[in-house]
């Protein structure tokens, strides 16, 4: 099949690019040009696992190419997907500018049928807003379709692939049949292809998203209170996990979610409430705790310096919001460098793929090292921020010999505390019992 994907950011560079190693011809546009020449050189813009490996392929192919012209994507493809920004407007809300605005252009553009796909993560209604922005302009038919992507960062080319469900939103059953079409080769060990209304699709992800946030929130919550009344938030996730009912993913208390998705997603349904005056008070509370965990480890930082970290200098393992990815946006560990910042205390961090996003946000106001050992040389404590697989079985003796103070703030619960308190290194987690040395 003949495929167009409209916006290379994360989502449509993956769908792009997946949709070519299944044999179809697909052109991605973008109005960088700048991004479209290096793509055109085989360059990939972001970092995920493995779609190095499919879009040097598919390129050399033929199979996936990229243009600036929305025109010639719209001349090529039968089925246009709409990966487009839908960034978090003032109000919460999602800015749908970038939609409807390439939305009016379609109708200027197209002159045979089209199925018209709505692959960014929009609010109830949207597919039916396109609709009509297209509609003003179009001399032929088409179809607006709703098809919520569900990829994880850093497992996006899987989640692609290999996908639990795909969910199919429309009204139309000649377009039902060619998405059908389309995502057959994905789904051929059975997973189920949902196919609902244009609303319910959109609905779908929202709710999943608000969900999983709800479900780490309330074990964040669990692990703060865990700390006041003694018990190991370990051992009561291993409890809660092993219910069927609830299960055991998502239950790992931390210094909150970041990233985005959750947090726009959450925002974004909780003012579409507002807006249809439906209070979601369960997503307040959500966006309020989470908001405070992000920074629950400056207390205990304050509190073990006395309170003055002017001129203390901090390691900090770890800037994407979560591993295998170079994604810093709504990272947790942003939030508490700016915190240290302003307490005029000093910054180096090592990150394996996130450090030059970090660089350009704070503009030499922290320093960066090669690696994660380099990192702590002369720095008074260590904080981990994200829980990449190399800062999981460290060296304690390098720690202890580059550190001035053996002092760990450990925001992903890395490390059993039975075996870093062998180490005699003080060490501060989430949810469980503190040690001081």
């Amino acid at each position: 099949m003949k495929i167009s994907v409209i916006g290379t950011g994360y989502v449509g560079l993956v769908t792009g690019t997946c949709l070519a190693e299944t044999g179809n011809e697909v052109v991605c546009v973008d109005i960088n040009e700048q991004k479209v020449q290096k793509m055109r050189n085989g360059e990939v813009p972001i970092y995920e696992p493995h779609l190095d490996v499919l879009f040097d392929r598919n390129i050399k192919a033929g199979r996936l190419i990229f243009s600036t012209s929305l025109k010639e994507g719209l001349e090529h493809g039968e089925v246009i997907f709409l990966a487009l920004p839908t960034p978090e407007d003032e109000d919460g809300s999602a800015d749908l500018s970038y939609v409807l605005g390439v939305a009016e252009n379609i109708g200027n553009i197209i002159t045979d049928y089209k199925v018209i796909v709505g692959k960014s993560t929009v609010p109830v209604g949207t597919a039916e807003k396109v609709r009509e922005a297209i509609s003003k302009n179009a001399k032929s038919t088409f179809d607006v379709v709703s098809n919520p992507e569900f990829l994880r960062e850093g497992f996006a080319v899987d989640d692609f692939l290999k996908p639990e469900r795909i969910v199919i939103g429309s009204s139309s059953q000649r377009a039902t049949e060619l998405m059908e079409k389309l995502y057959k080769p994905f789904v051929r060990s059975g997973n189920p292809i949902i196919v609902m209304d244009e609303k319910s699709a959109e609905l779908t992800k929202y709710a999943a998203n608000a969900f999983l946030a709800t479900k780490i929130t309330f074990m964040n919550e669990i692990a703060n209170y865990c700390e006041k009344v003694g018990a190991d938030v370990d051992k009561v996730r291993i409890g809660m996990g092993t219910d069927s009912r609830i299960g055991k993913r998502f239950l790992f208390p931390g210094i909150g979610y970041g990233g985005s998705c959750f947090p726009k997603d959450v925002k974004a349904l909780h003012k579409s409430g507002k807006d249809s005056q439906y209070e979601f008070k369960i997503l307040d509370s959500v966006i309020k705790v989470n908001d405070n965990q992000k920074i629950i480890l400056f207390p205990k930082i304050k509190n073990y310096f006395n309170n003055d970290l002017q001129n203390k200098t901090f390691a900090i393992w770890g800037l994407a919001f979560k591993p295998e990815t170079d994604d810093i946006r709504e990272a947790p560990s942003l939030y508490l460098i700016d915190k240290l910042l302003t307490e005029g205390a000093n910054i180096k961090a090592f990150d394996p793929e996130a450090m030059d996003n970090v660089a350009r946000k704070y503009q030499g106001k922290i320093q960066f090292s090669k690696t994660m050992y380099d990192v702590l040389e002369n720095a008074d404590a260590l904080i981990i921020c994200t829980e990449w697989s190399i800062f999981r079985t460290p060296d304690f003796k390098k720690i202890k010999n580059s550190l001035r103070q053996n002092v760990i703030f450990d925001g992903r619960n890395l490390y059993d505390i039975s075996d870093v308190e062998k180490e005699d290194i003080s060490y501060f987690s989430i949810g469980r019992k503190d040690i001081k040395i």
